[in-house]
């Protein structure tokens, strides 16, 4: 269950997530897509997962690499945007959001694109987290 406090510091970060990354996606890598689904924050307060969808998602690899590499700079960039509103920055922790795909595999399927039952290897399984 998550806290009122919980939600709010999970709300700030989100939003200004987006304004980085997606800053970081119009300088650097024209036509890329990259949008916060959601920020989970532990009730210590101390890590952030947040869960980016990245299109296209045939670079979602590359791209989450990169933010892994740079998450230091993020966060510092994430602390200063965010200095009157938290004391402390948690620490961030990156996750892709592959919902959407899931979803785009299901809607193939039932398009009658990739039928399941026919080739059962053909619907991939929706990874746990």
């Amino acid at each position: 269950m998550e806290t009122n406090r919980q939600k709010k510091i999970a709300g700030v970060i989100q939003k200004d997530l987006v304004d980085i990354l997606q800053g970081a996606a119009r300088d650097g890598m024209k036509g890329v897509v990259i949008s916060v689904t959601k920020v989970h924050v532990t009730t210590d307060l101390g890590q952030a997962k947040a869960y980016l969808s990245i299109f296209p998602s045939d670079k979602k690899d590359e791209i989450m690499e990169g933010i892994a590499a740079n998450s230091g700079m993020i966060r510092h960039a994430l602390a200063l945007r965010t200095k009157n509103q938290l004391r402390r920055m948690p620490e961030l922790i990156f996750f892709i959001d592959d919902s959407l795909d899931y979803i785009d595999d299901i809607d193939q399927a039932l398009k009658g694109e990739d039928d399941p039952i026919k080739n059962f290897d053909s619907l991939k399984q929706k990874k746990k987290r």
